[in-house]
């Protein structure tokens, strides 16, 4: 009797106390439905932004205005002159091939055969005339069209691009300082400009990059007496063999007239500047544009050194008026050169009109922003290659200037980390894994030996 009584206070100072079962069963159905809310209200943000990230890729801002009924150009030799922004041209093509699956005309080791005239049998995989198929070449050449015309295709588009000589010269003296014999005996680049004869020996190995780098590139004899007959025969030849030149220092302008030349979407051709140097917060050398404005966002003074060397002093690239005047002179090939193509530079913007033209300009920039703030740390500010924690996306060193890099932003699902980490992605570092897909089979080449310049 006293068992039960004590038995029935039990359960009524559980049900007053606790709650009747009844309530707790309920509570803990709608804790388990709100935590399955939340569960799945996270997934979902997260596929959503997901699904925005890789929108962005396929959206109608990827394609860019109107190209009206043209066909893509699948067959692209461009021909990768020095300094001039063509590291980040032939990353824009690197890309485009590899998403289409078009085949390259690459290298045995970096670079066609360079300093050397090209020969075909400098391309991997070559067997002769029409043997195999090939898409698209970019790499580093001395430019020799009947060589070429072997490897590529009759309906080709040849395209190239040009820069300022002056720039082009503070550009190349900061960076193979070490490497051409007349740049190492000059204090600084004026006291090579204001009397290059007295540094510049012919003979010497890797001295072309310190005369008419263009025109040695384009193939023609860089050391040969400067007449006007001679530079309207070798500009009357570029014109020949090339349908564009773009002009590094209009870098937005070209890549909108490269895009419509070549019938492709917009971000094909919007691109962050690649092998840019670490410049002073002056921005000298730098040049104009989105090349030079990159550059220089790195802020801080060169300092570099060279492989078993102490650290050396940042290259002198001041330049006086009168210097610079001086430098067009040693360099008046180029000169020539620049000056001719510039001119149909703006020929061609012209018909294609100005207005256009700048409506389409700040179109690549927005993307330009819209995919920096997507892909990269740092509001897209390139960072010294240190600082780059992935080291598979590390640019190569070289010189007595520091190469910039990018990092890319953390979290990003797998196919716009992939997308993003193309348009970063080095040139030599891209060049093996475009080797390593279209050449399977085979062993990797070995890097360059010690000695040779890298391809900037």
């Amino acid at each position: 009797m006293v068992f039960r009584r004590r038995t029935r206070r039990m359960r009524w100072l559980g049900c007053g106390r606790l709650g009747p079962l009844w309530l707790w069963k309920a509570l803990l159905v709608f804790v388990a439905i709100a935590f399955a809310g939340q569960l799945l209200g996270v997934i979902y943000n997260k596929s959503l932004q997901t699904d925005r990230v890789r929108s962005l890729f396929s959206s109608s801002d990827s394609q860019g205005p109107s190209l009206g009924s043209c066909r893509p150009h699948t067959h692209v030799m461009f021909l990768k002159t020095h300094k001039t922004a063509s590291s980040t041209v032939l990353n824009m093509l690197y890309r485009f091939g590899e998403e289409h699956r078009l085949h390259f005309a690459l290298p045995l080791g970096y670079q066609l055969g360079y300093p050397l005239p090209f020969n075909a049998h400098r391309v991997k995989g070559y067997r002769g005339p029409r043997a195999m198929d090939f898409d698209i070449m970019g790499n580093h050449m001395r430019f020799n069209k009947q060589e070429v015309e072997k490897v590529m295709p009759e309906d080709t588009f040849y395209f190239s691009i040009l820069r300022d000589p002056v720039a082009l010269a503070e550009s190349s003296f900061a960076y193979y300082k070490e490497v051409a014999p007349a740049f190492r005996k000059a204090k600084g680049l004026g006291d090579f400009a204001d009397d290059p004869r007295r540094h510049y020996d012919p003979r010497l190995r890797n001295n072309h990059y310190a005369r008419n780098l263009l025109w040695f590139d384009f193939g023609m004899d860089h050391n040969a007496n400067f007449s006007e007959a001679l530079a309207w025969r070798g500009e009357a030849a570029v014109r020949q063999a090339f349908k564009l030149v773009l002009i590094s220092e209009h870098f937005d302008q070209s890549m909108v007239l490269l895009r419509h030349a070549l019938c492709w979407p917009l971000d094909a051709v919007v691109s962050f500047s690649l092998n840019a140097r670490q410049q002073k917060p002056s921005g000298g050398g730098g040049g104009g544009g989105w090349v030079g404005k990159a550059a220089a966002a790195a802020g801080a003074a060169v300092v570099a050194a060279g492989a078993g060397r102490a650290p050396a002093k940042t290259p002198d690239l001041s330049l006086t008026e009168d210097q610079r005047q001086k430098l067009r002179e040693w360099n008046a090939l180029d000169w020539h050169l620049y000056r001719a193509f510039n001119r149909t530079f703006w020929e061609e913007v012209g018909r294609f009109g100005r207005r256009r033209m700048d409506r389409e300009v700040a179109l690549l920039r927005t993307r330009r922003e819209v995919l920096a703030r997507v892909c990269l740390r740092d509001n897209g500010r390139p960072v010294e290659a240190q600082r780059i924690r992935d080291k598979t996306i590390r640019p190569f060193q070289s010189g007595l200037v520091k190469i910039l890099g990018y990092e890319l932003q953390p979290g990003l699902d797998n196919a716009t980390r992939q997308a993003c980490l193309r348009m970063i992605r080095p040139e030599i570092q891209y060049k093996d894994v475009l080797d390593a897909r279209q050449f399977p089979r085979q062993a990797q080449q070995p890097p360059q030996a010690p000695g040779q310049a890298p391809p900037p």
